[in-house]
């Protein structure tokens, strides 16, 4: 790493207004300005301004004056993305990739594993060709032995796309540090906050100590002076194989109600998976800003579970009747039977807009136009379908269902 000259990289520094604090990670993200001594040669500049945000305090509503940082790309990456093969996440890595080599970084993407799996016939999977045709590559294996997967091969970036616990990311990350590995990323989850009376999470809100992905976060911030942090929630997007608004869809087309826990008011966050592999890549090409930093990896609107339903209305041109139902007096698990948490569940990416200068683009009325055009293309909307649980709370609640 060059020394920073003057020559290379202009610094602009305004005294904070207060002194900043020393958050925990357990209960916010740690801004750092990660050795501002040791910037890439290829960097062309960097400024730093003070910007008042939540997420460098452990309260969120005590506000201290923090520092923004915003560099330019330090030239093109090799990056290893290690994706799960199951679960709404495994859509992000697929993104991510094709994000990356569009921006013409090397991607090699290591899927947990084997190719031959029927896993492996689903999408986003079953799309690799995709990142294959655009020169990335494609292996299977053991993330616990990704060193002998990869072997020969080096990165600067590792992204852990795959471990919900120390257990699974551990071998990665250690590997990754004895390789020299620059920066070391992790899909976390907006799932480990609290509960709170003050909706939406925003960075540095606390967050459940006991949680897997928080264990990650804690290793990975102790392991490397370059890390960053996601944390994701909802998400829709070409590929993703987690029903989503197919569950909305899969009534709406069939003319059945839309049976909604609660009020229908609950708010929640829908981001399209492009939004969530832009923040990514801003964050692989703006190093030094990302560095020990947690970001809310979602988009900058909220959702009503009414509004849901009715939007996937909109998008396939259909009405919908909506229900309202009370999980407990109908005796049913609302976990089982909704796909979203029955309770305000939102975040916001304000680390994202301030440090990484991040936009979001999630159009929900638009975005779920696409959805259900695949969802038809694909004949969902002629499948047979059981709808066993649907039925139980609309007969308690004896509401016809045309047959």
């Amino acid at each position: 790493m060059a020394t920073l000259a003057a020559s290379s990289s202009s610094l602009i520094f305004s005294s904070p207004s207060s002194k900043l604090s020393q958050p925990s990670l357990l209960s916010s993200s740690r801004l750092s300005l990660s050795s501002l001594s040791q910037l890439s040669p290829l960097s062309s500049s960097l400024s730093v301004s003070p910007s008042f945000a939540a997420y460098p305090t452990p309260s969120r509503r005590l506000f201290a004056s923090s520092l923004t940082v915003k560099a330019s790309a330090a030239g093109k990456k090799k990056v290893l993305i290690v994706n799960t093969d199951s679960g709404g996440h495994a859509v992000i890595g697929f993104y991510f990739a094709k994000e990356l080599l569009g921006s013409g970084h090397e991607v090699t993407i290591l899927t947990v594993g084997e190719e031959s799996s029927d896993k492996m016939k689903k999408p986003p999977f079953s799309r690799f060709s995709e990142i294959v045709g655009a020169g990335g590559k494609t292996v299977w294996g053991n993330p616990a032995e990704v060193g002998k997967v990869v072997e020969g091969s080096t990165f600067d970036v590792v992204l852990d796309n795959n471990g919900k616990d120390l257990d699974t990311v551990r071998p990665v990350a250690d590997w990754a540090k004895g390789a020299g590995v620059k920066q070391f990323l992790f899909i976390s989850s907006a799932g480990i906050y609290k509960p709170t009376d003050e909706p939406p999470h925003v960075e540095g809100d606390v967050v459940k100590a006991d949680a897997g992905h928080v264990g990650v976060e804690k290793y990975i911030a102790n392991s490397f002076s370059g890390w960053a942090a996601f944390r994701p929630q909802y998400m829709i997007g070409s590929g993703n194989n987690k029903d989503c608004e197919e569950w909305f869809f899969d009534r709406i087309v069939r003319k059945r109600p839309v049976p909604i826990p609660g009020s229908g008011m609950q708010l929640t966050n829908i981001s399209h998976v492009r939004d969530l592999s832009s923040m990514l890549t801003l964050a692989v090409e703006n190093p030094e800003a990302a560095s020990g930093n947690i970001f809310n990896c979602v988009s900058d609107r909220a959702v009503t579970l009414d509004g849901m339903a009715k939007l996937c209305a909109q998008a396939a041109g259909l009405p919908v009747e909506i229900v309202h139902y009370d999980p407990k007096a109908v005796g049913i698990d609302a976990k089982k039977a909704f796909p979203f948490r029955n309770m305000h569940f939102y975040a916001e990416p304000r680390a994202a807009k301030d440090i990484l200068g991040w936009q979001g683009t999630t159009n929900l009325p638009e975005d779920l136009k696409e959805r259900f055009d695949e969802y038809v293309k694909i004949g969902r909307d002629k499948k047979p379908m059981q709808f066993e649980i649907d039925d139980k709370i609309l007969e308690s609640l004896k509401v016809p269902v045309a047959a």
